[in-house]
């Protein structure tokens, strides 16, 4: 097993690659009561469409998300139940690119690591529980339907672009989960829960090699094919301008979006997720001149705020919030980007978002969750994340400039509003 010291963080990466293509990654905590084990696959509600066995599937949208939800029976009962009787914390998520199962637990650590490791590795699906489920996530999926929060963002995806599966929901619709049958989920199991598309992370106070040593024991021998994904090919214009609907809120809402350049995997992406982030502090943040302005005239409240987000072939940066003027923030932000893509930001308001976004990366290490989900989103997309502070340090003001130049244009806009009904 190889131990890679990070000097600038002070932690030690133990990895490990297993024969079946399963990689493992340990950071170990001495003296810590509470250890994380997170075991993730690269599949999400954005791979609706992949080759298996030479042929291409069409799956329905929301398929991974279900897949989770199945994932934890068992022919002897309910995983989650066991884990939650041996002390454990366990929960599970799917995002557009990756399912996730996780626990942490102070007991009883081994024990729980071969439950997860065993009912995340060997499906067991009837159709009499799939036909259950689709009732059950039916209602979460109606429920979803009906949050402003979620219809002004899915909207907004959909404004956005064309062709990828980024415009799906996570989660589906009501009609597509209907299609899916217990061998539509054994099939992308097959597919995507296979250790050379999976990663185990551990946090704790634990043996690196006894950790290898469980999933070695548990874990089939074979590793399964690299299997190829169709995300649809996206033209960089927009798919739709506006988009416009009404439910029942107290004020309007509003996402205006940017459709940004997508990034490959590797080193720059990670360096193009810190830029992007930074960018968003210093075209839109709450101490950011426009911010402060828009503000102090009373344009947006508290509610508002943006964020940076990339996801396989696609790349976007939002704000929005609570506005009787939608347009009106939208044109602010525009001739902001035109400012600062002349003038550039002011010096010490640049040098302080620096320092506290580099300082909130440090913080942010003190998560054991987070430290597994930064490792596992590296080792998905090919950069090495411990190495973040050489990579931060490395960006420029010429790059935020040149991102805000290159993104934030009116030909990459789009507006996602929600009225009051009348």
């Amino acid at each position: 097993m190889k131990q890679v010291f990070y000097d600038r963080l002070g932690e030690a990466v133990w990895n490990e690659r297993l024969p079946n293509g399963l990689e493992i990654r340990v950071v170990s905590k001495p003296g810590y009561a509470k250890k994380y084990a997170f075991f993730a696959t690269r599949y999400g509600g954005m791979d609706t469409r992949f080759r298996l066995n030479g042929n291409w599937l069409d799956t329905p949208a929301g398929i991974a998300h279900y897949l989770e939800h199945k994932m934890f029976d068992t022919k002897e009962g309910n995983a989650l139940q066991e884990l939650a009787k041996n002390g454990a914390e366990p929960n599970a998520f799917t995002s557009g690119s990756m399912t996730a199962y996780y626990f942490d637990s102070t007991e009883k650590f081994e024990e729980n690591l071969k439950i997860l490791l065993s009912f995340v590795s060997v499906p067991y699906f009837t159709d009499e529980s799939v036909a259950k489920e689709q009732g059950i996530i039916g209602q979460e999926i109606r429920m979803i339907e009906d949050n402003p929060d979620w219809q002004i963002y899915t909207r907004m995806m959909q404004a956005l672009y064309r062709n990828s599966t980024a415009r799906i929901s996570v989660a589906g619709t009501v009609e597509s989960i209907a299609e899916i049958t217990a061998q539509t989920l054994y099939d992308c199991h097959k597919a995507f829960y296979t250790p050379t598309n999976m990663i185990l992370t551990v946090v704790g106070d634990v043996d690196p090699i006894h950790v290898v040593d469980i999933a070695r024991s548990i874990l089939p021998r074979e590793g399964g094919p690299v299997i190829e994904r169709d995300y649809g090919t996206e033209p960089m214009d927009v798919a739709e301008k506006d988009t416009v609907t009404q439910m029942e809120v107290a004020m309007p809402q509003f996402l205006t979006g940017y459709k940004c350049d997508p990034v490959s995997d590797g080193q720059d992406f990670l360096r193009t997720s810190m830029i992007g982030d930074l960018a968003c502090e210093v075209l839109l943040g709450e101490s950011s001149p426009l911010y402060l302005r828009l503000y102090e005239q009373g344009i947006i409240n508290g509610s508002f705020g943006g964020s940076y987000e990339m996801m396989p072939g696609v790349a976007y940066l939002y704000a929005g919030g609570d506005g009787k003027d939608p347009q009106r923030v939208a044109e602010e932000i525009a001739r902001e980007a035109i400012r600062l893509s002349r003038e550039g930001p002011d010096k010490a308001f640049y040098e302080r978002l620096r320092r506290a976004m580099f300082g909130s990366m440090l913080k942010d290490l003190n998560s054991f969750e987070h430290i597994a989900i930064l490792l596992t989103e590296g080792y998905f997309h090919g950069f090495d994340a411990f190495r973040f502070p050489e990579i931060f340090e490395s960006i420029r003001e010429e790059d935020i400039i040149r991102f805000i130049d290159t993104n934030i244009t009116a030909d990459r806009n789009v507006m996602s509003r929600i009225l009051p009904r009348t």
